[in-house]
């Protein structure tokens, strides 16, 4: 096969990529490093208790949105005029999640029967108002291609998180430390992104903002939904199992995803743009996606894979004795997140070519079928819950595989095809990790353990990777440098580059 030439709109994306691996990676690491600390300065309890807030900060937060930022990014043809109504709404619904969040405190956290709570809701609620001001800012920002800029962003709004959270964690402040930081952090980034990108207000007329709004609207309620499934295991383990066991799943839930979240956002953050600059063209949306999720399966599914494998060693060594609760979930968790990690691409694509229909009725079927599982699972404590999600994933992922496939007219075949040299190389890697450790039996307690399973791992992976797939990993990279090779065009000219495309 010979390689796809490379397009202008290509070095725009791979720059914007590169951006956020830069940005995000260096705030990853220390943040890595944050967490382990932090976890060994505060207990399962103040864990446990934020992410009983965390339920319904997020979900507020999604509301707090409402899809326009979505709107601004797909909806091209928008008048500045618009754009300034739109940002007003914003800051409404801003407001009007504060008071709505201080009206709640109290009964959310008598459904807790955590009185802590209540305090924790009240003082979160700032977090509101910050993001309401940089909405309508940050979509402009990302319509414009300017992902250099945004990663900045977010790298210091990380790095601030970070500092202020170890600060109060030493200081005793237990799980104030990770509430006022991340107040702290929504503050500085709002600040930031208005100051970079600043867009006046106006008086809402809704009878110009019909089609605008309905599209908002299908946006929002598909990620409420999506909040509802992706949260609903939380709160039942919350409700049903208590605080500790919330604290042990909250940690796997985030030992097994964050790493695999810091590359997928690496692309489904600057992915929406770049869908909807070719939302016409059925060819060039085939190739993003095949080209996108080969670079992603190339490195997620085998560290998904490999937490998997050496969640018992990873838990003795970096979090000590009092978390070996987390252990079952991690696997579970780890091999679910390896399925998953591809995934994220298809609604974004759908959303970017005006299918959000659709994704607002997938999404609110999954909220509907997902609580269940995890109240049967829940039986079997945290385990029993992540194992809901390994037996539902594909149930879940099924319809919006089939619409994707449909739209763009992509055969399965051509996308199995695109996948399999990471799920052989991540099936070699399982077979050599278990063989030798059921050989060897290292201590799992041991760093050198770990150490010894994580290379152990990276040398199956990649050896089998270039034994069976060599050509592919050859053009892959070939390709990634070519698209780098080059200054890459402003945002103008990007967008030529994709209007020619199109027309």
């Amino acid at each position: 096969m010979v390689p796809t030439p490379v397009r202008p709109l290509d070095r725009s994306m791979a720059r914007a990529v590169a951006w956020n691996a830069a940005a995000r990676w260096l705030s990853q690491l220390l943040s890595w490093a944050s967490t382990i600390a932090v976890a060994r300065l505060l207990t399962p309890y103040d864990y446990g208790l934020i992410g009983m807030g965390a339920l319904y900060l997020e979900l507020a937060m999604l509301i707090s949105q409402a899809g326009i930022g979505d709107t601004i990014i797909t909806l091209r043809d928008l008048t500045h005029q618009q754009i300034a109504e739109l940002n007003t709404i914003s800051l409404i619904l801003g407001v009007g999640l504060v008071g709505l969040s201080c009206a709640l405190a109290l009964p959310i956290a008598g459904f807790f029967s955590a009185p802590p709570l209540f305090a924790v809701l009240v003082a979160s609620s700032g977090m509101f108002l910050f993001n309401a001001f940089q909405v309508v800012p940050r979509a402009l920002l990302q319509r414009e291609l300017r992902f250099k800029l945004l990663a900045s962003i977010d790298t210091l709004r990380a790095l601030f998180q970070i500092g202020v959270t170890l600060l109060f964690a030493f200081l005793k402040f237990r799980y104030w430390s990770l509430v006022i930081s991340y107040v702290c952090g929504s503050a500085l980034a709002s600040s930031l992104t208005c100051y970079r990108r600043p867009h006046e207000f106006a008086r809402p007329k809704l009878s110009h903002l019909r089609a605008e709004l309905k599209y908002s609207f299908q946006v929002l309620l598909s990620r409420v939904a999506w909040y509802a499934y992706e949260n609903a295991d939380f709160g039942v383990a919350g409700r049903v199992l208590g605080e500790v066991p919330l604290g042990n799943y909250t940690v796997a839930w985030t030992i097994s995803s964050a790493p695999v979240e810091k590359i997928t956002n690496l692309v489904t953050g600057v992915t929406p743009a770049y869908f909807s600059a070719v939302q016409g063209h059925r060819a060039e949306l085939r190739r993003y996606l095949l080209r996108l999720t080969e670079l992603l399966s190339f490195v997620t599914i085998p560290v998904s894979v490999g937490l998997a494998l050496s969640a018992d060693s990873v838990v003795a060594v970096l979090l000590g004795p009092k978390w070996y609760g987390v252990i079952g979930p991690l696997r579970l968790l780890g091999v679910f997140v390896a399925a998953r990690s591809i995934t994220t691409i298809l609604p974004n694509l759908l959303t970017a070519i005006g299918d959000a229909g659709f994704v607002m009725w997938a999404t609110v079927s999954f909220a509907i079928v997902m609580p269940i599982a995890f109240l049967v699972g829940s039986r079997w404590g945290t385990t029993g819950i992540a194992a809901a999600w390994v037996f539902a994933c594909p149930v879940i992922v099924a319809p919006m595989y089939g619409r994707v496939f449909k739209k763009i007219e992509l055969p399965i075949r051509e996308y199995l095809v695109t996948i399999l040299p990471a799920v052989n190389g991540s099936i070699v890697m399982i077979a050599v990790v278990l063989l030798v450790r059921s050989v060897v039996r290292p201590r799992s307690t041991s760093p050198l353990t770990l150490i010894f399973i994580v290379l152990l791992g990276i040398l199956s992976y990649t050896g089998a990777l270039f034994v069976f797939h060599r050509k592919r990993v050859f053009r892959l990279i070939q390709t990634i440098g070519k698209m780098l090779g080059k200054e890459p065009p402003d945002a103008s000219s990007a967008n030529e580059a994709a209007t020619g495309v199109v027309e």
